[in-house]
């Protein structure tokens, strides 16, 4: 399966960090419940693993939040290949976004 990584750098602190990004996952979920399903999402220390079905494809990965950056990992199915952009695109605005 194609990955896709993303880095964000930032300067709050690693719980700060943390915390905004899972206000913004649960968030994201509240938005596109009705699109998004077989939601599944894991905290552990400050890696948080996650998958999800959208668009009839299943998605997992993980988000490690680090002292100045936080770095996103996910599995992408290669018919989903053609969306990789986009993809790149949002995550990135919402993780700085949320990051600022």
């Amino acid at each position: 399966m194609p990955k896709i990584s993303l880095s964000v750098r930032h300067q709050l602190s690693q719980e700060e960090a943390k915390q905004r990004l899972a206000r913004l996952a649960a968030e994201v979920r509240a938005k596109n419940s009705g699109h998004v399903t077989d939601i599944a999402e894991s905290w552990n220390g400050y890696v948080d693993t996650f998958s999800f079905r959208a668009l009839g494809f299943s998605v997992s990965g993980s988000v490690e939040v680090r002292e100045a950056e936080v770095v996103v990992e996910m599995k992408v199915p290669l018919a989903a290949l053609m969306f990789k952009s986009r993809v790149e695109r949002e995550v990135l605005a919402h993780a700085r976004q949320a990051l600022e």
